[in-house]
């Protein structure tokens, strides 16, 4: 008898994460299921016949935890085997708000009933994109541009969340997510300058400029936690370990050269 292909409930599948893990899934052979705000209402319809669900929620939601709670009633009604969580890289610090709120999430997960695997990925490559197809001189941040993170590639991200969800061996592992090596955004820039080539100078904006310029239109409270994550950065930036990534991908995962040339080829 022939067997149809494991399908996958993504939650979050309309956003950047989402939409990379369903496709990197999807060229696995699996069957994606995306849910978005529109199948909110009906969770547990929509994890019908799923044998696993990716938990991806909203940047900054103001209760994660409860957002959380939510799938993952929905999910065990729905008689689904197993949960993959996107967390964050250092969840406890006390001085990111979001970070805390994904930590409380993690609980939630950990006392479920599932089978379940929580990643926690450091930031994207990708997010210091934009500003570096702008065609600006500057890649300018509102934190210490000299600062250590461990960047990853959302590509490598996505590609080992799609094993995690399809593998044997992940149940109860939590797996810290960092490129191969420590970087910071003058690295980015450099890696970029000569991507580009061009010369773009990392330069760090006063966040209190940031919050009547660029951030000015956030509501008050994504704001507020977007400060504190600046200052946070500011005096420690983000490391991650990349040991983990690497072996999950099978050896090998993507420099902060080889994400940058990628994403910049069509931008010199």
């Amino acid at each position: 008898m022939a067997v149809g292909p494991r399908t996958i409930a993504v939650v979050g599948a309309s956003g950047k994460t989402g939409q990379a893990i369903a496709a990197s899934l999807a060229s696995r052979g699996a069957a994606v299921v995306p849910v978005g705000r529109r199948q909110w209402p009906a969770l547990a319809d929509s994890f019908a016949g799923c044998e696993a669900v990716s938990i991806v929620a909203p940047n900054l939601h103001p209760d994660e935890p409860g957002l959380v709670g939510q799938v993952l009633t929905a999910a065990e009604s729905a008689g689904v085997a197993r949960v993959v969580y996107h967390s964050v890289a250092a969840p406890y610090a006390p001085a990111m708000p979001h970070h805390l709120g994904k930590a409380r999430a993690e609980d939630v997960v950990r006392r479920s009933p599932f089978s379940w695997t929580i990643l926690q990925p450091c930031a994207y490559v990708q997010n210091l994109v934009p500003a570096l197809r702008s065609g600006t001189p500057y890649l300018e941040v509102p934190y210490a541009v000299d600062r250590p993170f461990g960047l990853v590639d959302l590509l490598d991200l996505a590609e080992a969340t799609a094993r995690v969800l399809l593998d044997e061996g992940h149940a109860g592992a939590t797996y810290e997510l960092g490129g191969p090596a420590l970087v910071s955004v003058s690295d980015a820039a450099a890696a970029a300058s000569s991507v580009l080539g061009r010369r773009v100078l990392a330069r760090r904006q006063d966040p209190e400029s940031w919050a009547s310029g660029p951030g000015a239109g956030l509501a008050p409270r994504e704001r507020a936690w977007l400060l504190a994550m600046f200052a946070s950065y500011d005096r420690h930036g983000l490391p991650a370990g990349g040991r983990v990534l690497r072996d999950l991908l099978g050896g090998r995962s993507t420099s902060l050269d080889e994400t940058l040339t990628r994403e910049l080829a069509a931008a010199g």
